[in-house]
């Protein structure tokens, strides 16, 4: 009786075992998760069934879904772990980006005696990979040669992968030439590390050398380009690619090609991709090409271009929705990103990047009431928990209306320990506000975080300025000139004849200089006339003795800002396109107060759209306004 009882429940397994490896490979986490209910209430997963927990752990792997993953890993009894199971969950948490997580995974894997195999060395490098730990990464790649698996070419170019992002590419190369023989994918490896740390030039050395190239390593070489805003050089890759040796572009490569437009604003590369895939694609487009086209025309400043492809797109998922709400809050279209959002339910199911776009997009547009529903419904309705995201979406939230007391309060009781963006966000609201006080108690937070960040001690230091105290705010930098750490420059690039040209402050490197300052030194007595008058409040210079330094100094103050990126690249802009074209501008960082006031003047006396995107947010510029509301 008993043992019949046995071979019915293990039969009764079995069958389970199937079903959760067939929801497991269609992502069908619903039925998995009735499934697992099932298992629980008819108590079929007992000692003798342990083998269910192990395909439980791979159906909550394989759907993304960490914690519960590691949920049911920890149900596991030890003896019933193997080298897979430990593998299934780290592979889960680095794909999930909670890389960190992966690597004490591993820590504890070791300890438990558990000996990794070739497919655990190549997560661990990974999580390695992603969070810059090289540590731990070289750690593990003698770990891999004490196991004798430095010849296996799937691990070597894990490793490889690891140093390059991590910046080591002379260790990244000795373990190239170590390996018996590269194939083409460790020659890809190789080429993008070349890329990313020593530039596209050099890439182009390693590319040229390759004697086999992939798609990969072709789409690769193509987003160098567009990186560094060399257009013509990306056009004339994909032209060889297309028709002389007449390979298709993939969805694959559409996508990698329409996200390296979406981070150097190439709308001319990006409108090609688009007519491209319209022609080439008999069929309605791959999802994940239509998403990134959303993304791309987002990016690139063309808000309703993307919107109106959004909208007639067949199909769409939450990352549609995500690269659409996202673009939405960039361009401070906070309404209309509430509007539509209603509407996603009928196709997608929020995930925790949806809240974040939802709540920054709040953020961007003043909608203090509504990002304070969505944030505190996040649990409770929509069974997300929120995550240092959402909270540094709040903070700043709360921040820019003026609410600090609710943000700081807000930050001391966070469930999770904040971190640099979150407490940045804060600093950023109290120079807004001139919250002097608060603002010094946080660089002391910051700096522990991270000592070479310039950008809170520039914050701090005008606000010194700010409130007279000019002595401090010279100290302040004084401190970072004796640490030998230097400001991020501001740089501003804009899209002209299908090349980017790209300008810092003062910059004179421009072959059109001459011009560039000629348009400068015309536009800003008009400028004056409009009634701009500079904002020097922030311009930190050397103490002055006598009244005639005193206007020199101020002089010299008004020549800086008058030399911004930005306005350069807006002469620019203006001296070699025709009247009343629009006129695109990238920036890496934060836009001025004296910029975007002389922007608005600029726009309307010259009768220009003025569109720049800077590290936060888009600001478009028309007739004398800017879309943001001076609400930024």
């Amino acid at each position: 009786m008993i043992w019949s009882r046995h071979t019915a429940l293990s039969s009764v397994s079995r069958h389970y075992r199937f079903l959760l490896r067939s929801c497991a490979r269609e992502s069908s986490l619903d039925i998995g998760e009735r499934l697992h209910a099932t298992i629980i209430t008819t108590g079929i997963a007992g000692a003798p069934e342990t083998f269910l927990h192990n395909a439980l752990l791979q159906f909550y792997a394989s759907c993304g879904c960490a914690w519960q993953a590691r949920k049911v890993f920890d149900e596991i009894p030890h003896s019933h772990k193997d080298t897979v199971d430990w593998t299934t969950l780290m592979g889960c948490f680095v794909r999930h980006n909670v890389s960190d997580e992966a690597l004490l995974i591993f820590v504890e894997m070791r300890r438990c005696g558990v000996k990794p195999d070739e497919v655990t060395l190549v997560c661990l490098f990974g999580g390695c990979a992603r969070l810059g730990d090289v540590v731990v990464g070289a750690q593990g790649h003698g770990c891999m040669v004490k196991m004798g698996l430095g010849g296996v070419e799937k691990a070597c170019n894990a490793v490889m992968d690891m140093y390059a992002k991590s910046g080591l590419m002379g260790e990244a190369r000795r373990v190239f030439y170590e390996m018996k023989g590269q194939s083409v994918v460790s020659w890809t490896v190789i080429l993008d590390g070349v890329i990313r740390s020593e530039g596209v030039r050099n890439g182009r050395v390693v590319f040229d050398e390759m004697p086999e190239r992939n798609e990969v390593a072709w789409t690769i070489m193509i987003a160098g380009y567009l990186d560094s805003g060399l257009t013509q050089e990306s056009f004339a890759l994909v032209r060889e690619m297309i028709f002389d040796l007449e390979m298709e572009l993939n969805y694959v490569t559409l996508c990698s090609i329409l996200t390296a437009c979406s981070q150097s604003g190439d709308l001319m590369m990006g409108r090609w991709v688009h007519a491209y895939a319209l022609k080439t694609k008999e069929k309605e487009l791959n999802i994940m090409v239509g998403t990134a086209m959303v993304d791309m025309y987002a990016k690139c400043g063309r808000i309703h271009i993307a919107f109106k492809f959004f909208k007639k797109m067949p199909q769409r998922n939450v990352v549609s929705w995500n690269a659409m709400l996202s673009g939405l809050a960039m361009h401070g279209l906070g309404r209309a990103a509430l509007d539509i959002f209603p509407q996603m339910f009928k196709e997608a199911k929020p995930d925790d990047v949806t809240f974040t776009s939802v709540l920054s997009a709040c953020s961007h547009s003043g909608l203090v009431d509504q990002g304070c529903f969505y944030f505190g419904n996040l649990e409770s309705v929509y069974g997300i928990t929120p995550k240092v995201e959402h909270y540094a979406c709040m903070v700043d939230l709360l921040g820019r209306a003026g609410r600090l007391e609710e943000a700081e309060i807000l930050v001391r009781e966070m469930p999770i320990r904040p971190n640099e963006v979150v407490l940045g966000s804060l600093l950023g609201s109290c120079s807004i506000h001139g919250k002097l006080q608060l603002g010094e108690h946080l660089l002391q937070e910051l700096v522990q975080l991270d000592p070479q960040n310039t950008e809170y001690h520039i914050l701090l230091s005008n606000m010194y300025a700010l409130a007279g105290k000019q002595n401090r705010a010279n100290s302040l930098r004084q401190v970072l000139k004796k640490r030998g750490i230097k400001k991020v420059p501001g740089m501003s690039s804009i899209h002209v004849g299908g090349q980017v040209h790209q300008f810092s402050a003062g910059d004179k490197s421009h072959p059109r200089t001459r011009e560039v300052y000629n348009m400068l030194d015309e536009m800003i007595p008009r400028l004056r006339l409009a009634g701009y008058a500079p904002n020097t409040a922030l311009q930190t210079f050397a103490g002055c003795d006598s009244l005639e330094d005193d206007l020199v100094e101020q002089e010299e103050k008004e020549q800086a800002l008058f030399s911004h990126s930005e306005k350069l690249a807006i002469c620019f802009g203006l001296i070699s396109t025709g009247p009343g074209v629009p006129l695109h501008i990238f920036k890496n960082l934060r836009i001025c107060q004296d910029c975007h006031s002389a922007i608005k003047i600029v726009s309307k006396i010259y009768n220009r759209e003025i569109v720049i995107r800077d590290r936060n947010r888009f600001h478009c510029f028309k007739e004398g306004s800017c879309s943001c509301c001076d609400y930024w």
